[in-house]
């Protein structure tokens, strides 16, 4: 077999993984942390815009009306560009709310951050 196949060791017997797993411990505290409250700060910022995406996404601009309950402002470009950018919007927030939430609820392995499961 060609030697790159074996795992090399130093003299105190560890690997190049042991010893960087040893020397990056506080990295991985650090981003951890770092990660949650980041993710925190995220998942509230995303829910607020969710709510409002929400909000103007059910409600029909210029009205509805009266006995049809078709939309005044229908068949307008204007219109169809706000419904659009209405759904799109709402989808990302609420997509985005779900990778925070995500981030937040999952448990930390070790060597997450670098790569080394």
């Amino acid at each position: 077999m060609p030697p790159h196949f074996f795992v090399k060791y130093n003299n105190r017997g560890q690997t190049p993984k042991d010893i960087f797993t040893d020397t990056h411990k506080d990295l991985v505290k650090d981003g951890s942390e770092w990660l949650s409250k980041t993710s925190e700060s995220c998942s509230v910022v995303a829910a607020l815009i969710a709510t409002v995406a929400f909000a103007t996404s059910s409600t029909v601009p210029g009205g509805v009306k009266e006995g049809i309950g078709v939309p005044t402002l229908e068949g307008k470009p204007a219109f169809n560009i706000f419904a659009i950018s209405s759904l799109v919007a709402l989808c990302s927030s609420v997509t985005a709310l779900v990778f925070f939430l995500s981030i937040l609820t999952s448990r930390p392995r070790r060597g997450f951050c670098y790569g080394l499961a």
